[in-house]
Formats: structure tokens, C-alpha cells, sequence
């Protein structure tokens, strides 16, 4: 699986922006098949920075009652990537 593939987007919320400035982590959503070792690599590659630890999470989509009926949210996996000492990456 090509790097642009695996990693879809940078999720910015206030937690994971307190955790990119103090902790040198990062999160993102990444593709539902991509592994552990995949998603470090892709961030290696995409951002040219040394990935040390890459944790996940799968979020199962919540069922969402409309005025025709009941929908199910998607199911998103998100990364959370602790980079090296000394290495960051520009989201903006």
C-alpha cells in the first residue's frame, strides 16, 4: 500500500494539538487495513522524520437516528505517532 494511501488525513482537535506541542506526538487517521508497521513507514516517508512508537485505535461508527430511519456512521482507525527527540513535523 503506497504512503499517501495508508495515511488519509492529520486529525486536529485540542487534546492532540496540547499532545503534538508537549508530548511529540502525533494523530491521524489512517486507512482501516493499514498495520502498525505500514503507517510508520508511510510517516517516515511523508514527513522525513523518525517514528518511535505508533499506537492505534479503531472507533466503531455510531448508529444515528434520522428522520427516515437509522444510519450507521463509518468506522475510522486512528494513529497516534510519538516521533524521535529533536524531530517535528509542519501540519500548517
Amino acid at each position: 500500500m503506497h504512503a499517501t494511501h495508508v495515511i488519509k488525513k492529520p486529525v486536529v482537535t485540542e487534546k492532540g494539538t496540547f499532545a503534538m506541542n508537549e508530548l511529540n506526538r502525533y494523530t491521524f487517521q489512517v486507512d482501516l487495513r493499514a498495520s502498525k508497521d505500514q503507517i510508520r513507514k508511510a510517516v517516515e516517508d511523508l514527513y522525513k522524520v523518525k517514528v518511535e512508537k505508533v499506537n492505534t485505535q479503531t472507533r466503531k461508527g455510531k448508529m444515528r437516528r434520522y428522520r427516515y430511519g437509522l444510519t450507521q456512521e463509518s468506522t475510522i482507525k486512528l494513529a497516534s505517532v510519538r516521533l524521535k527527540d529533536g524531530d517535528t513535523i509542519e501540519l500548517f
